[in-house]
């Protein structure tokens, strides 16, 4: 994993994979110098998302079998003619390419449980994040 201002890189380890990149987030946080605002965190990939939930290990394996029992890898998709990789284009419409999360005293204010997790449909890849930091 890399943090340069405003740009996050972090390498999945496995097709369908789930991280828990909330500390990640949290570095580039300290590395922005911020406040008080709002952080909107964006992943330009088409089979890669991003969401908020808890990062239990249980939990983080039951989001990829259920990623891989929703949308099966070996279907007959019609992407799959221009490149084999459909599964993870429809995965990803379960999550979304982007969060928003609150910032308080340079801090990303988040419930008790909750995690940012980085949803990866067509790895081992690099992949990037792009944070935009607003100030109040």
């Amino acid at each position: 994993m890399r943090v340069e201002r405003g740009v996050v890189s972090v390498r999945t380890r496995r097709k369908t994979d789930v991280l828990d990149i909330t500390e990640l987030i949290r570095t580039a946080l300290r590395e922005m110098n911020t406040s008080e605002g709002i952080l909107h965190i964006y992943v330009p990939h088409t089979t890669v998302g991003i969401v908020i939930n808890e990062a239990e290990s249980g939990l983080l394996h039951d989001i990829e079998s259920l990623l891989e029992k929703l949308v099966p890898e070996l279907e007959a998709y019609e992407h799959n003619r221009v490149d084999s990789n459909a599964h993870a284009h429809l995965r990803n419409v379960l999550t979304s390419s982007f969060v928003t999360v609150p910032i308080s005293s340079g801090d990303l204010v988040l419930g008790t449980w909750q995690r940012i997790l980085l949803v990866e449909g067509d790895g081992p890849r690099e992949r990037t994040l792009l944070l935009t930091y607003v100030g109040l």
